[in-house]
């Protein structure tokens, strides 16, 4: 990788910024982007480094959109008028190359996500052990005691995972200041009883119904533990079967709309189409003025 382009992927992991890396791994002239040139998809679809021009870029960017949606990476082939299509196709996502020069480009695109956090407020082995845990599970934990003298502020972002653990100093207090965001997840360590007593103090408090649903209490899934330990593997097997599943990861969430261009065959993002007419028959969108020109002058 170019020492710029790595810096930059350095500094973006730094500051905790989801990007995508998109590699050419092999290429068919004609092409002007070789093996081994680089590129980095940033979330908003900005692109720093080159592989390859209008034809290859946008393909790429949707993909590295949809890979920082999902965090799985894809292999992308790029296949020209007469080029040789991958002998092996499972899990290569196959599209046309519009440019006219032709050639066949295969763009290996991979994500790069920051840390889930994980905020643990409280103290006792549960949380120690669960701490643990977080960091063994990649996650960027946080251990925080709401009762101490000097309080630090919390970091409770949509995508941050909370589990309580006050045994009872403080818990409603923290939960409310919890439940008024967005975060993920949010659990109470405590037995069904105190955890139905908690939940009837914080709808005296005025908490949602609505945000009383997003509360897990008791914590974790019901596996039978017992042991502070055990107790904490629960918790922690909850919330990764919460960060996999597809509502969390965003597998599901739905792409950009999109057109094809009638002359080149490119998939064009409606939302963000430079180049469109409108007709009798509704909206045409084209990746480019040329295709747009064509088009127009075929239709007068």
């Amino acid at each position: 990788m170019e020492p710029d382009l790595l810096a930059l992927a350095v500094e973006l992991g730094r500051r905790g910024e989801p990007f995508a890396l998109a590699t050419v791994v092999r290429c068919e002239r004609p092409t002007s982007v070789k093996p081994g040139a680089k590129a980095i998809v940033h979330a908003n679809g900005t692109v720093s480094g080159w592989i390859g021009g209008a034809c290859a870029e946008p393909t790429v960017v949707r993909e590295a959109l949809a890979a920082l949606r999902d965090g799985q990476p894809r292999l992308l082939s790029l296949v020209g008028e007469g080029g040789q299509r991958p002998g092996r196709t499972e899990g290569v996502l196959q599209y046309p190359m519009t440019c006219h020069s032709g050639g066949t480009l295969e763009i290996y695109v991979e994500p790069f996500l920051p840390k889930p956090a994980l905020l643990l407020l409280g103290h006792g082995p549960v949380l120690e052990t669960l701490a643990a845990l977080g960091r063994a599970t990649q996650f960027d934990v946080s251990v925080v005691d709401p009762d101490a003298p000097v309080r630090s502020p919390l970091a409770l972002g949509p995508g941050t995972f909370v589990v309580v653990a006050t045994h009872g100093a403080s818990d409603e207090e923290a939960l409310t200041r919890v439940l008024a965001t967005d975060v993920v997840y949010v659990s109470l360590v405590a037995s069904r009883r105190r955890a139905a007593a908690v939940v009837e103090r914080l709808k005296q408090r005025g908490v949602s119904p609505e945000r009383l649903g997003a509360l897990k209490a008791p914590a974790g899934l019901d596996i039978g533990a017992v042991t502070p330990e055990e107790i904490a593997v629960s918790i922690m097997a909850e919330i990764v079967q919460l960060r996999r599943s597809p509502k969390v990861i965003g597998a599901e969430a739905e792409r950009p709309e999109e057109a094809t261009d009638p002359i080149c065959g490119m998939l064009v993002d409606v939302a963000n189409a430079r180049y469109r007419t409108v007709t009798t028959e509704g909206t045409v969108y084209f990746c480019c003025a040329a295709c747009k020109e064509q088009y127009d002058l075929g239709t007068r």
